[in-house]
């Protein structure tokens, strides 16, 4: 069983953190200093650069400010910026977190904000110091799993080692995330034979010609030359790599950045703006990716790399699986699991898979990840355009 933070909107989390959010770029510095000063593994940095409104990134920055991870707020705010401070003020405070919110313009410029919002962190900390702690089990959980530096070992250990874990966690209840919706052109038609009904079906094929279209239109797409460089030789092939982190069980769903799934089981995370490509590539990093699965709900994500990455994230941790071998052994102090035994026949798919499982209850009952041991909190927040989802795409939540 998890010992896990009782929050005052219902939900449970796996981490007390303090974020400081700034609201756009001209704050940064600011509530980066504050961060620093304060010198402490559970205040976290997060933001949003942009100056003028995006109704994507506010959405994504209530949730993640409500995360079940975040015990409470400080807010950054230049005060000219665009960016709805009050709203998400209100936001937070009505999900019974402390916040308290500081602009640079009305509190006296960089050193008085600096003073104040480090004060402000030590009053949000004591205030949360005394959060409840209870007993959270498996199905409780959200996990998600992303890949980055993909190469040719990635389809054949470590994401599908996930997609053994991810199986095991539906089959317990818990509920499970994956997505690059670009980078499973190809395999929509073997996904929408997996829905939980037909019309989920026509909305993953239709969620995944999306990808394609824009994808097109933009002139290029998510097969990078690192990929090829690690041995990858076609998008197809990258493609069903990608989607063995899915594993096998039904999809129940597909949800778009912000939305939390009503139930257990397996989603599919829509990543890819809607409308005409107006925003360049769907994102810009694979941190980008983390932080929609947070807006999501993740309590942490599975992040399986062939070449190798040593990101982490703020608020929710991310667990590190290498799929090749040799990168295990060079980035060795960056790994949570070496994947890439399975290729050495060091190990099984369905061991691995257990090992994943083990580490993800680790995890979620206070053990720090490597990339948190190392301090890894990366945060990236950009525009983007979505529609929401239509009801065919959560029939689990008109039957629950």
């Amino acid at each position: 069983m998890i010992d896990a933070w009782q929050r005052a909107d219902g939900r449970k989390g796996i981490r007390n953190t303090v974020a400081v959010a700034y609201l756009v770029e001209c704050a940064h510095h600011v509530a980066r200093k504050i961060v620093d000063k304060a010198d402490d593994a559970d205040v976290h940095l997060i933001g949003f650069p942009g100056c003028y409104p995006n109704a994507y990134a506010a959405r994504v920055m209530e949730a993640v400010t409500t995360h079940p991870n975040v015990g409470g707020v400080v807010i950054v705010s230049l005060g000219c910026e665009s960016f709805d401070r009050e709203r998400l003020q209100q936001v937070i405070r009505d999900s019974g977190r402390p916040v308290e919110l500081y602009v640079i313009q009305q509190t006296g410029g960089t050193a008085a904000t600096i003073a104040a919002g480090l004060e402000a962190v030590a009053r949000v900390k004591a205030q949360i110091a005394d959060v409840p702690r209870v007993p959270m089990r498996v199905d409780e959980l959200i996990v998600g799993t992303i890949c980055g530096g993909s190469d040719g070992t990635s389809g054949i250990t470590a994401n599908p080692a996930v997609g053994r874990a991810f199986d095991r966690l539906v089959a317990d209840g818990a509920t499970c995330i994956f997505e690059e919706t670009g980078e499973l052109v190809g395999c929509e038609g073997i996904m929408a034979d997996r829905a939980l009904t037909p019309e989920l079906g026509e909305e993953i094929m239709a969620c995944v010609r999306k990808a394609e279209e824009y994808y097109t239109i933009m002139g290029f797409g998510s097969f990078a030359p690192g990929n090829a460089e690690g041995g990858l030789t076609t998008q197809e092939e990258k493609s069903m790599g990608a989607y063995s982190k899915s594993g096998s069980s039904l999809i129940s769903g597909i949800i778009k950045p912000g939305d939390v799934p009503p139930a257990g089981g397996l989603y599919l995370l829509d990543v890819v703006p809607d409308g005409e490509p107006r925003f360049g590539f769907p994102n810009i990093s694979d941190n980008a990716e983390i932080v929609e699965m947070i807006a999501c709900g993740c309590h942490l994500t599975l992040f399986t790399t062939g070449r190798g990455s040593v990101v982490g994230s703020a608020i929710a941790p991310v667990i590190k699986i290498c799929a090749n071998p040799e990168t295990a052994r060079r980035l060795a102090a960056d790994m949570d699991i070496n994947a890439g035994r399975i290729l050495e026949g060091e190990a099984t798919l369905d061991e691995v898979g257990d090992e994943i499982v083990d580490a993800i209850i680790a995890v979620a009952g206070g053990q720090p990840s490597v990339s948190e041991a190392l301090g890894h909190r990366e945060f990236i927040l950009t525009y983007k355009a979505f529609d929401p989802v239509g009801p065919a795409c959560l029939p689990v939540a008109a039957r629950s």
